[in-house]
């Protein structure tokens, strides 16, 4: 297994709240964030000290000392190093993006509208750790892997909407297909976006995806 060495460095975080920061901590308390803040800077510290030095190189023990906090402050936030590198604080954001748009929309339509939104806010300022992470996950085997476990599965989040809309518990066959469909999509289009070094616009390749599935797979 052989540690990825991004090119670039993940961006400073200095200047006014972008909005996606602002749209993350309008509905959190001020104790959720700082915790919030907390998590973003020992995130950002590991993808400093990893661009510099590689994956596997970069220990727990190195990113808390830079991040000034203790290795059981970083195992609060992270629960393993894979952990630092598959979540994010995103997903509050695309639940409400999709929740927010007309319950008789068609959710291909509802999905490719709130992500192909938020991917273009994510682009303005998160474009460098976004596309460390996605590198990371196509590079290392152990993130790869870990990526399709339950908790980190793309696919649960979008069933977990389906069923909100529906206003059901258990989802259906269909529900669970189509949230099959379009976690495999949104993956394969993040990597394929990271196996490119980002050249590609990586909202319009989560657009051509939804384009895709919304075409039945006939423009194959």
């Amino acid at each position: 297994m052989s540690a990825t060495r991004p090119t670039a460095a993940p961006p400073a975080a200095t200047g006014p709240a972008t909005s996606v920061q602002a749209m993350l901590e309008a509905p959190l308390s001020l104790r959720e964030r700082k915790k919030l803040k907390t998590r973003q800077a020992i995130r950002r510290e590991a993808y400093r000290l990893i661009t510099a030095q590689g994956y596997e190189n970069t220990t727990v023990e190195q990113i808390a000392a830079a991040a000034e906090v203790s290795q059981s402050t970083f195992f609060r936030y992270f629960p393993t190093k894979e952990d630092l590198v598959l979540t994010d604080e995103y997903d509050p954001a695309l639940v409400s993006a999709l929740l927010a748009r007309p319950v008789d929309e068609p959710f291909l339509r509802t999905c490719r509208e709130a992500l192909v939104g938020l991917m273009r806010e994510l682009l303005k300022s998160e474009r460098e750790e976004l596309l460390i992470r996605m590198r990371l996950v196509n590079d290392v085997p152990a993130l790869r892997a870990r990526m399709f476990e339950t908790a980190n599965d793309p696919q649960q989040l979008y069933l977990d909407v389906l069923t909100r809309r529906a206003g059901i518990e258990e989802p259906t066959f269909g529900m669970r297909v189509t949230a099959a469909a379009i976690g495999a999509a949104t993956t394969e289009t993040v990597l394929r976006w990271a196996r490119g070094g980002g050249t590609e616009d990586i909202a319009d390749l989560v657009d051509r995806a939804f384009a895709v599935l919304e075409g039945g797979f006939t423009d194959l």
